[in-house]
């Protein structure tokens, strides 16, 4: 009988200071029985040597035979359908789990069986410019802020209409998604470079919903500069992240009809953004 709960996916290239505090924020998780599955997108599989270095049979290295420079969702595409736990947390190679988090999130989920992605906070680090640190945080309190408005709608309407139609509420690892939700949507889109954990996070919670919970669920670092919130993007990015958009708004209409695509869109025009 599998009584894994929580399968952590991490895309990791050339970072292996970060991969190892990244891993130690896992580690460190209590009361939860839990699997790690690192994917090595380097060609020269440069990270395998550190996960060997753990001694840790809950941790489990697997090398990109294609390495896609760049694409991590099909990176992560690669090892969520290996994964045994009920629960997916898709974590980058640098940021870091907060103690207690697999333990809280496994007990909402089993509060609502119902919903598909549960998340909190998150809370920005790095070693950047304090004022740099600064505007991350208003960002980042201004999406909490969002999000409790969005919670007063119910686990679909607000976080639906905010992910497909306006700002992030969340980034990939402040969030777990329920496995057989994962599975219902297919994964992550092959064809996004960017806002493509918003892209799942939308499709989820147009089927299944969300929770939010006032507490810090990622530490989020923060390089420099921060694409996010770089001063100027170039236009490749520009181009990207408008495609993305794009693919994603279409995929809902598709899915859900006209009549719910443009009541969301109007929702959050005329509701949510007045909040």
């Amino acid at each position: 009988m599998n009584t894994t709960d929580v399968s952590v996916i991490i895309p990791t290239f050339r970072r292996p200071r970060e991969l190892r505090e990244t891993l130690d924020s896992v580690r460190r998780q209590d009361d939860v029985e839990w699997e790690a599955i690192v994917v090595d997108d380097s060609p020269e599989a440069g990270a395998r040597e550190l996960i060997n270095s753990f001694h840790d049979s809950r941790i489990t290295y697997l090398a990109n035979p294609t390495p896609t420079g760049g694409l991590p969702s099909r990176v992560r595409n690669l090892a969520w359908p290996r994964a045994q736990g009920r629960l997916l947390h898709f974590l980058d190679d640098d940021d870091l789990a907060p103690s207690g988090l697999y333990a809280w999130a496994k007990r909402i989920f089993e509060q609502r069986p119902r919903v598909g992605v549960v998340f909190g906070r998150v809370e920005p680090f790095g070693s950047v410019s304090m004022e740099q640190i600064q505007r991350e945080r208003t960002f980042f309190s201004d999406a909490a802020r969002r999000a409790a408005a969005c919670a007063r709608f119910g686990p679909k309407w607000g976080f639906a209409a905010q992910a497909i139609f306006d700002r992030a509420l969340l980034v990939c690892g402040a969030g777990l998604i329920r496995r057989e939700c994962m599975i219902s949507v297919g994964g992550f889109d092959p064809e996004l470079r960017l806002r493509e954990d918003l892209d799942l996070f939308g499709r989820i919670i147009g089927r299944f919903g969300a929770h939010f919970e006032d507490r810090v669920s990622l530490h989020y670092r923060i390089g420099s500069p921060s694409l996010m919130h770089a001063p100027a993007l170039g236009a490749g990015d520009v181009r990207d992240l408008d495609y993305a958009r794009r693919r994603t708004q279409a995929k809902f209409f598709s899915e859900h009809g006209a009549v719910e695509y443009f009541a969301l869109k109007t929702f959050n025009k005329l509701v949510l953004r007045t909040l």
